[in-house]
């Protein structure tokens, strides 16, 4: 297909996280066999946990430079994604409720308009707060 981008480096990612959950299985098994303080499993615990640990590195290193570096946010995208979202309204409920909130968050799935849009037009907060309560940046801070 043209302009098919084949998606083999996150391919990659998830076969070396089966492969470490595999070495964590063995290494959790080996780690069972030892009695008495003695554990002739240490050769496979050791070899697995060293082996996991240079898989996950590789591919880190590998996925950051083909799929992390050079990707670019498109502000005003993400923004309006944001703005649509009807997870916005839950920064309503510590001020109207959670009944209030969810019939708003009703109306806006049932109109196609943004949280934002129907609490304007029903006027259910004070501007000012409700500009507050849907600060998208603010809604990541912990009070």
């Amino acid at each position: 297909m043209p302009g098919k981008v084949n998606p083999v480096i996150p391919e990659a990612v998830a076969q070396v996280a089966a492969q470490v959950i595999g070495h964590d299985a063995a290494i959790a098994i080996a780690g069972l066999a030892g009695q008495l303080e003695l554990n002739a499993f240490l050769p496979l615990i050791a070899r697995n946990l060293l082996e996991s640990i240079r898989l996950l590195a590789n591919v880190s290193n590998l996925f950051a430079e083909r799929c992390i570096d050079g990707l670019e946010i498109e502000r005003a995208r993400a923004s309006g994604h944001v703005e649509q979202s009807l997870a916005m309204v839950t920064a309503l409920v510590p001020a109207l409720g959670y009944d209030a909130a969810a019939r708003i968050a009703k109306r806006c799935a049932e109109t196609g308009k943004t949280v934002r849009e129907v609490c304007l037009a029903e006027n259910v907060l004070p501007g000012e707060e409700l500009e507050r309560l849907l600060d998208p940046r603010r809604q990541t801070e912990s009070d």
